[in-house]
């Protein structure tokens, strides 16, 4: 059995780049949240509506709210990930790497 090693040395560039699908994940989080906080804290819920002469549950109004507040959730979080993502673009440092590969020949 014989080996064969390759060592080569490279530069490369590192940086910190946010994840977008953790960020999107908060934003929709954040916009469930606003959706409840405004369901509950206008109790509008027992009067009709003006426009359809229908009188509207809780649970109806905040997904009529849910609608609204987690898309613009989605989209705040997605421009912050963005403007982070461009910011980490300046910070990007050079490093020397070495990298190294084995290869094993098992023909006797």
């Amino acid at each position: 059995m014989t080996e064969h090693v390759e060592d080569h040395i490279e530069t490369v560039r590192v940086r910190r780049a946010p994840k977008f699908s953790v960020f999107l994940l908060v934003g929709a989080a954040l916009g469930i949240l606003v959706a409840m906080i405004l369901t509950f804290a206008f109790d509008g819920t027992e009067d009709v509506s003006p426009n359809t002469g229908l009188v509207y549950s809780q649970g109806q109004v905040f997904g009529f709210l849910a609608l609204v507040c987690v898309p613009v959730g989605l989209a705040l979080a997605a421009v912050v990930a963005l403007l982070l993502d461009r910011r980490s673009r300046s910070h990007t440092h050079s490093v020397t790497v070495d990298r190294e590969s084995v290869q094993v020949d098992e023909t006797p």
